[in-house]
């Protein structure tokens, strides 16, 4: 069998650096299963690309399909041949269905019953012939967030196709897509590169398009980006902030990047870093640049696409429209300050949040009120003052020209212009803070002021959403009621809040005159977040469950509890009192009578007097330990219940044919799942 590599370029108009990574991973996902479906191995299978072009490069593929042997099967075998061995008519028809001689049927036996089948072997077809149809289809699977159609209304794709290149080593694999022709011609870098290149073997394709300024290859895209950046910060004595998600970007919007220095002009740092970075970063894709401290400088550093002749002409012009951006920047910070923040507030009136659920002004009447509630439910009577203040200039900011231009910014400018209002420090730093966490793995709030306003914030947010329908619905979820979950959750355990959810919920739909189904249906919500974050953690479904049981309005209780239970969890004396647990919940379930109270004059054993001993002494702590959340001190308690109930099964024989002794040992085992029943369903960890 011979091999060859294969590679299929698709030449388009330049596609948004935003889409590349999820087209790449699709044409990648696409290309392995279809090329499994037609029985052709290869070595190895890549999807590279730049802004103008999508590359799919398969190494050592095979020259012929592989041959597939199918089974069919058939009627039962003693309805296929008689009792002298020869066929029925039943038998003759499937084999001349199937295509084969009805000598060759064999006999398998499936579920106890023998059957006719027939075997069929589909020789493997030559490569050549199947890739066309195979690579069209490869391309027509591939799901974009966007399509545009051009000159075939029947083909459709991120952006117009302007070239097809498909060679299978020195072999053109002919194929069309919209009104294009494949063929062995490539184009090389849009302004440095040559508009025609012809391609003789697959063997050429990387070095000739590296010729031609187009580096098709992401890694080593990226690896020469950064490593000219990195001589730029030697050679400035500076540093560069290379975010992650804007180096992916810049590597995405160039096909042999250029990375250049540049400067603004010093006025602008006595701007917010925050709007600065934001106008880089966003808006210019540029790299921030700091000093060894970590301060912002004035300088950036941009990606261009072009090595030009005289790159001071590209450092120029991108200077210039940067000027103009914090020249605006600029602007809006001073008329911003001309009045204060708490002024805006009013304004906030005119802004609708959602139609059904009202203003933003009336949100966040709604959300100070439940940001005191919880300040009171914490006995937080310190930072009762602050939290009021900050939670009535939360969304104040909503409403400035810098907020306008730059959404990025909410909570930042908040923070700042607060700041130059002369608000308490707390108070700024608040207006901040009740945005975080953003995302996943983003930092906490530091100050319990942001924390309660902005869980106040979320809580609001769920339980209206909910009111009017608007609940998450598979991927759909526009108004974020997952991440406000989460962020709830992350920030109750972030800073050690016990707050009971149960509480603040139903405090939340008194403010909105909420009926008790939409409270149940946020419970519902709010509790299966909790379950799927504690699961993401690593914790098994069992204990995530006998944790939620417990206390699940409580997330931070819940979490302890979960991490108290995780301690033992390995432990031999607590896998021994959960079977027994086990068997007392099971010989309770099967009683004929009720257990009564415990009469300790018809004790016949030690075992059962050293049991009931243990239950006047341990219950009290278990339920104190409960009710005061002390986890550690409620399993200690189970610690000491394990070997006086072991004892009791080893010694004691429950179902005595003594009815009132039965019945006795019945009513002690009541009493241990009482005890029990303060931890949960230890059988949930069976």
């Amino acid at each position: 069998m011979n091999r060859e590599d294969l590679i299929l370029e698709l030449g388009t108009e330049e596609i948004p650096a935003g889409f590349m990574q999820w087209v790449l991973g699709e044409i990648r996902a696409v290309a392995e299963k279809s090329f499994a479906v037609a029985r052709l191995s290869y070595g190895s299978l890549q999807a590279q690309g730049t802004p103008r072009r999508i590359v799919l490069s398969v190494k050592g593929l095979s020259d012929r399909q592989e041959d597939l042997m199918e089974e069919y099967r058939g009627p039962a075998w003693k309805s296929a041949f008689d009792g002298t061995g020869a066929p029925t008519r039943a038998a003759i028809g499937f084999a001349k269905s199937r295509g084969v001689d009805v000598d060759d049927l064999i006999l398998r036996q499936v579920d106890g019953v023998e059957y006719a089948f027939a075997q069929v072997k589909e020789t493997g077809r030559p490569a050549e012939s199947v890739l066309p149809g195979l690579l069209s289809d490869i391309v027509g699977a591939i799901v974009f967030p966007k399509n545009m159609y051009w000159d075939d209304p029947a083909f459709r794709f991120a952006r117009p196709l302007r070239w097809i290149l498909a060679l299978w080593g020195d072999r053109v694999v002919p194929l069309s897509l919209g009104s294009l022709q494949s063929g062995r011609i490539t184009r090389g870098h849009r302004f440095m590169g040559a508009r025609r290149i012809e391609i003789a073997h697959t063997s050429q394709y990387l070095d000739s398009l590296y010729d031609n300024y187009v580096v098709v290859d992401v890694a080593k895209r990226r690896e020469m980006m950064i490593c000219r950046i990195a001589a730029l910060e030697k050679e400035m004595g500076c540093k560069v902030d290379l975010d992650p998600d804007l180096v992916e970007e810049n590597l995405f919007l160039v096909e042999y990047p250029v990375p250049f220095f540049g400067t603004f002009d010093k006025d602008y740092l006595d701007i917010p870093s925050e709007v600065l970075v934001t106008s880089m970063k966003v808006h210019q894709r540029y790299f921030p640049v700091r000093d060894g401290s970590g301060r912002l400088k004035n300088h950036f550093v941009g990606v261009s696409n072009n090595r030009a002749t005289n790159m001071d002409v590209v450092r120029d012009g991108n200077e210039r429209v940067l000027r103009a951006r914090l020249a605006d920047a600029a602007f809006f910070w001073k008329e911003d300050q001309k009045a204060p923040l708490a002024s805006r507030v009013e304004e906030l009136k005119s802004i609708v949040y959602q139609e059904q659920i009202g203003t933003v002004y009336e949100k966040v009447l709604r959300a100070r009120d439940l940001a005191l509630w919880l300040t009171d439910h914490l006995e937080r009577r310190d930072d009762r003052p602050f939290v009021e203040r900050a939670a009535w200039l939360a969304k104040a900011d909503l409403v400035t020209h810098m907020v306008y231009e730059f959404p990025e910014l909410q909570g930042v400018m908040g923070r700042e212009y607060a700041r130059k209002n002369g608000e308490p420090d707390r108070v700024a730093k608040a207006l901040y803070e009740l945005y975080l966490p953003r995302f996943a793995g983003d930092n906490l709030p530091t100050d319990p002021v942001g924390a309660l306003v902005g869980l106040a914030d979320r809580a609001d947010t769920i339980l209206a959403c909910s009111k009017v329908g608007l609940d998450p619905t598979g991927s759909q979820d526009p108004y974020g009621l997952r991440r406000a979950a989460r962020c709830i959750n992350e920030i109750l355990w972030g800073l050690d809040l016990d707050v009971d959810i149960e509480a603040l919920m139903t405090e939340a739909a008194r403010q909105m005159s909420a009926g008790p189904e939409v409270l149940e249906k946020v419970f519902d919500f709010l509790r299966n977040r909790l379950q799927i974050q504690l699961k993401e953690k690593g914790y098994g479904h069992d204990i995530v469950a006998l944790a939620l049981a417990a206390s699940w309005n409580r997330p931070l209780q819940a979490q302890r509890f979960l991490l108290a239970l995780v301690d033992i969890q390995g432990e031999a004396w607590f896998r021994q009192l959960i079977t027994a647990a086990v068997r007392v919940r099971n010989i309770l379930a099967k009683a004929e009578t009720r257990p009564g109270t415990v009469d300790p004059s018809l004790f016949a054993d030690d075992a059962e007097k050293a049991l009931l001993d243990a239950l006047e002494d341990l219950a009290p702590q278990a339920r104190a330990a409960r009710d005061e959340s002390r986890w550690k001190d409620l399993t200690a308690v189970l610690a000491k219940m394990e070997p006086v109930l072991v004892l009791f099964f080893e010694k004691v024989l429950v179902n005595d044919e003594n009815q009132a002794v039965r019945a006795n040992r019945l009513a002690i085992l009541a009493r241990c799942q009482e005890l029990f029943h303060m931890v949960g369903d230890l059988g949930m960890l069976k």
